[in-house]
């Protein structure tokens, strides 16, 4: 109270959700264990509730679910800092997703649906795991943005390894969205795939911006 949280450690922030310790233990010093086992805050953010509880001794499921939750609150404010956030450049796309996807430790395909201005109307998960032409049919992906009348639609997925550079897979699913959205008349703005900095390059790779779209 008298210093803010801003003043306290990583280990110190967690052992608040934590509370209490075990014999021998106190929270503070399970939070550093927890810390060195999940890699920090962003290998912590990554974990479900059960592997939190597993990574070490001292969580149980109603703390793991606690801090998971807190994380996911964290997320959550990322994602909406600005109500209606717009969409009309990868640069606004990653600023608005890019930490998100970043926290993410398997592949996620997601169809972010806008308005006429291209500002954001909801951001919807197609499927989870390898990116292939199965799991991302262009019905599949085109039914959010007809389900909700969006105006225009960015499919927008992560490579977990760090590397945003498209697969194969990755550009031929963009290419029969291309033309199944033509066809449907909803505007295909952009596919971004989420990396992270590598090389000084940009953490994202952009298919409008390569010409692709």
């Amino acid at each position: 109270m008298a210093h803010g949280t801003h003043a306290l450690s990583d280990s110190e922030l967690l052992a608040i959700f934590i509370r209490t310790g075990m014999p021998g233990k106190n929270a503070i010093a399970i939070a550093q264990e927890l810390l060195r086992a999940c890699g920090g805050l962003v290998g912590i953010s990554r974990r479900s509730p059960q592997e939190i509880a597993k990574a070490v001794k001292g969580i149980g499921a109603a703390k793991a679910i606690e801090l998971a939750a807190a994380f996911e609150i964290g997320k959550r404010l990322l994602r909406n800092q600005d109500e209606a956030p717009l969409m009309d450049t990868p640069e606004r796309i990653y600023s608005v997703l890019g930490q998100q996807f970043a926290a993410m430790r398997s592949e996620s395909l997601q169809v972010a649906l806008l308005d006429t201005k291209l500002r954001l109307m909801r951001l919807e998960e197609i499927s989870h795991g390898s990116l292939n032409e199965c799991v991302a049919h262009p019905r599949e992906i085109l039914l959010p943005a007809i389900t909700h009348s969006a105006y225009a639609f960015v499919l927008v997925h992560n490579h977990p390894s760090g590397n945003p550079e498209p697969s194969e897979a990755d550009r031929r699913v963009t290419a029969n969205l291309r033309e199944a959205a033509g066809i449907m008349q909803i505007r295909f703005l952009d596919h971004i795939i989420f990396g992270t900095v590598l090389d000084g390059k940009n953490p994202y790779f952009s298919f409008r911006e390569a010409g692709y779209l």
